[in-house]
């Protein structure tokens, strides 16, 4: 099962008993599809960056949640049709690669990610002459 990450963005209208409603609607139908609910969380009224219909702000929620890929356009499909939401996004959720260790083992330490960054120490000479921006003729007047 992938992890996914579903934003609502609710009538703000609507009153809170059909907020709630619906939220308690969407989790069924991912635990009816077989899916399990990480978790839900309200971020209230925000002001929506455009207007959609003729609301200018909405209730955001957010549910993190595990599904099977095919269980996905179900549930899009039921929030097209529910009235009280005006938007969602369903976004799938990238879980951090480990970094195989020299025994061949997985490493689950926090610094497995540094390692795959390239630093400074790193750098190849491959030839090319680098150019100091001290040394350009622009440095002096982007100074200014």
């Amino acid at each position: 099962m992938r992890r996914y990450e579903l934003m609502l963005v609710i009538r703000p209208d609507a009153p809170d008993d059909k907020s709630q409603a619906v939220i308690d609607k969407t989790t069924r139908q991912i635990v009816a599809g077989g899916g399990q609910i990480v978790k839900v969380a309200p971020w209230g009224r925000r002001r929506l960056a455009y207007q959609i219909d003729r609301f200018r702000e909405g209730s955001y929620f957010i549910i993190v949640f595990e599904s099977p890929a095919d269980g996905i356009a179900e549930l899009e499909r039921g929030l097209l049709i529910t009235e009280e939401v005006i938007r969602h996004l369903v976004t799938r959720k990238e879980r951090p690669v480990r970094a195989a260790r020299p025994d061949g083992g997985l490493d689950d330490s926090d610094d497995a990610d540094d390692d795959a960054l390239p630093s400074d120490e790193d750098d190849v000479d491959d030839g090319t002459e680098r150019i100091d921006e001290s040394e350009t003729e622009a440095a002096p007047a982007a100074i200014d």
